[in-house]
């Protein structure tokens, strides 16, 4: 079989891109070179509820997306071909092949859902990732996908892993392997609900009437006190009567419904985007539900303030995944100010809980853009702002440096129709991340963690000069470039000010991904890079009365 050469850091296991060993000539089969396959997940991280005995929050629902780039054409593939998920050892050695003995999930999903699935088969009717490739549909959004795996964070050694592992592989319709890639299924059930709802903690807003219930299995209990809660608060509240008509619970309240052996789907009543669900009548969606409540009436311990003054993510991470998890995991979840505290916090983008929860807001709809941090000043240079809000606390309105105009990033497509998080990673997990396990795709394709940026990832030939054909309006990234673009420079100077400056010396919109280097001066003088420096014109240009020489 014909065979082609590729960089040793294209062909390598998790484990060996740890330790950086391997044959620089390692080669695979020729279709191989042709292809590139990327995966990801669509949030960065699912959560789940560990125990569906009393009430379900979320069931487990992993999306898988991938798509699958002919390098020849630098065109996505839509047909003649079959993509699979499958589990594989991770970085650590750990692999998660079932979620069958690691949740009970399967024991309550007909009277929660009102569907029997079988074991280790999800809602969506795709299986957990395991030993046995599993396949993935094509969406005409231009993706292939595989919707709702179940998926749960305990590996076959019964080791928490919240980032399990998994292989996707495309092959043409005879068989033979053209791509293959890793990527995570984040998945988290770290709920901190316990620490105000389990019997005995003392908190007098969390302490149901006439007392806790004491349950001696500690995860239903927080949850049994919950269900409680409600039926205390809403004695005499005729929607909270009707709510439980309509869903076909006991009149006499949810913690006997429950306790009868029907447990409660919190969606069922509170309108959910993220399960479908329209709710009941004149109840609050969830969100809204969640949010504005807790927001007020739930203290922070570590502040004393309640958890809508709570301006980081403690307070958040006090429900969401979490002081373990840290699902927040990228750029925005580790960069920090001169005093060492977070510069970016859940709320720099979201807002504080009572913006969250305003009954006006869509959940899970009305969400940041990037636009709102990343846009054009007025002078029409590139803002990087650290708040998605502006000063009247409203999410900023402005003129975006990207071309995918009002769409969310999840679901946000550019340059050839590729996603945004193809190429970036999930949303709360932008390449790189401090997750080993997020890093091997972008590793795997292009040699270094990070932005999926190398051209060569989707085009097997050297692309012809552009001045904006390139992702985001940009223009051609190498050498043929750089003995071109004076061309673009002289017929409009300002087009180069948005990434390289007013001043142009660079801006991080120049930075460099990786080492490079470039010849100047009819390749007599080589001008070197680190990875991280900004690309400026002083760097091989000399100024003289005002103009570049």
């Amino acid at each position: 079989m014909k065979k082609c050469l590729l960089s040793a850091t294209l062909l390598l296991t998790p484990f060996i891109l740890m330790s950086g060993t391997a044959n620089a000539r390692d080669s695979v089969s020729e279709p191989e070179c042709r292809y590139s396959l990327i995966a990801w997940n669509d949030l960065g991280m699912h959560c789940i509820d560990h125990d569906y005995s009393v009430f379900a929050i979320l069931p487990p629902y992993n999306n898988l997306h991938a798509q699958l780039i002919n390098r020849r054409t630098g065109k996505l593939v839509s047909a003649g071909v079959t993509i699979t998920y499958e589990a594989v050892l991770d970085t650590r050695g750990s692999i998660n092949t079932t979620s069958m003995g690691k949740t009970n999930f399967w024991d309550w999903v007909e009277p929660l859902f009102g569907v029997s699935p079988a074991d280790d088969m999800g809602l969506a009717g795709n299986p957990v990732q395991s030993l046995t490739p599993a396949p993935m549909t094509y969406d005409p959004a231009g993706f292939w996908t595989a919707t709702g795996i179940p998926t749960v964070p305990y590996d076959d050694a019964g080791t928490a892993n919240y980032y399990p592992m998994v292989k996707v592989v495309a092959k043409d319709l005879k068989g033979r392997v053209l791509a293959t890639t890793r990527t995570v299924l984040p998945i988290s059930d770290e709920l901190a609900c316990s620490n105000c709802h389990s019997s005995g903690t003392g908190d007098p807003m969390a302490q149901p009437a006439p007392d806790w219930v004491y349950d001696a299995d500690p995860q239903k209990d927080w949850k049994r006190n919950i269900l409680l809660l409600h039926d205390n608060r809403n004695a005499d509240n005729p929607v909270y009567a009707d709510a439980l008509t309509v869903s076909g619970y006991l009149s006499s309240g949810l913690l006997a419904t429950s306790d009868a052996g029907t447990p409660i789907l919190c969606a069922g009543c509170h309108a959910s985007n993220a399960l479908g669900t329209t709710g009941v009548a004149g109840v609050k969606q969830l969100t809204t539900a969640m949010h504005a409540w807790h927001a007020v009436n739930a203290m922070d311990d570590g502040t004393g303030m309640p958890l809508g003054m709570t301006m980081d993510r403690t307070g958040c991470y006090c429900c969401h995944p979490g002081s373990s998890t840290q699902c927040l995991r990228d750029f925005m979840g580790t960069t920090k100010n001169p005093d060492g505290s977070a510069k970016i916090e859940c709320q720099s983008c979201h807002g504080p809980m009572s913006t969250v929860g305003s009954p006006e807001r869509v959940g899970w709809i009305d969400l940041p853009k990037c636009q709102y941090c990343h846009y054009l000043s007025t002078d029409g240079s590139y803002v990087q702002d650290t708040s998605a809000l502006d000063e009247t606390g409203n999410f900023r309105q402005t003129t975006s440096i990207f071309s995918t105009g009002d769409t969310l990033y999840k679901v946000g497509a550019t340059h050839g129709n590729m996603q945004c998080e193809a190429c970036h990673g999930s949303t709360h997990a932008v390449y790189p991340t401090t997750e080993a396990n997020d890093n091997v795709q972008s590793i795997q394709l292009q040699g270094y963690p990070g932005t999926v940026a190398e051209c060569s990832v989707c085009h097997l030939r050297e692309l012809p000069v552009s001045d904006n054909g390139g992702p985001h309006g940009m223009h051609t990234i190498g050498q043929l470039y750089v003995r071109t673009h004076a061309r673009a420079a002289k017929a409009d100077p300002e087009q180069c000010t948005v990434c390289h400056g007013e001043d142009y010396k660079g801006t991080r919109l120049s930075m460099t991904f990786t080492e490079r280097s470039f010849r100047i001066s009819q390749g007599k003088k080589k001008i070197e890079y680190d990875q991280g420096e900004m690309v400026g014109c002083y760097d091989c240009h000399n100024m003289d009365n005002g103009k570049f020489k």
